[in-house]
């Protein structure tokens, strides 16, 4: 392995291409969009919002590690001390403990993203509109800043490696 000489940062012969920081102005934004959409919620549809945001947070994160587990079982992909429940904002959920393909993460938010939308909307048949309405927003508050990493990082190839920090995410390429 040949030495860095030009001081750039590397994870093995991985050279890091784009890290994408979470300021503190978008964490702030962050953190008060579940409390505006609370108080939308509330005004527009019922005053039951309160309670029934309540209820949608552990079941949209019960659905997404169930998706996102689904997904890599099924693709294949090593979970055993890779893949881990955090509890940190913003990286709230099923979340990759070490540095992770870009591809793999990339396929698992996707799939999170579309099948867990869809789970929130087959609710509306059975339960009131509020509390679909708070699974759908709690379901997409929670895979913001997964999406935004996805975002930032599209015009880039998809063989690099993830790695998330509380504040960043850094995209590794050879």
């Amino acid at each position: 392995m040949e030495s860095n000489t030009k001081g750039a940062a590397t994870f093995y012969q991985y050279k890091l291409i784009k890290k994408i920081n979470l300021t503190n102005t978008k964490l702030r934004i962050y953190y008060l969009l579940p409390l505006v959409f609370l108080v939308l919620e509330s005004i527009f549809i019922s005053w039951w919002s309160f309670l029934y945001m309540l209820i949608a947070a552990p079941v949209i994160l019960w659905i997404q590690y169930v998706i996102s587990r689904s997904v890599l079982l099924i693709t294949g992909h090593p979970i055993a001390k890779r893949w881990k429940i955090s509890l940190r904002l913003p990286w709230l959920g099923y979340m990759p403990e070490q540095y992770i393909s870009y591809s793999i993460f990339r396929k698992v938010q996707l799939h999170n993203f579309w099948i867990g939308l869809c789970v929130a909307a087959l609710f509306i048949v059975w339960v009131p509109a509020a509390f679909t309405a708070s699974l759908a927003v709690c379901h997409l508050w929670l895979l913001l800043p997964r999406l935004y990493v996805l975002f930032m990082l599209r015009d880039n190839e998809k063989s690099g490696m993830l790695k998330f920090s509380p504040a960043d995410a850094s995209y590794y390429a050879q």
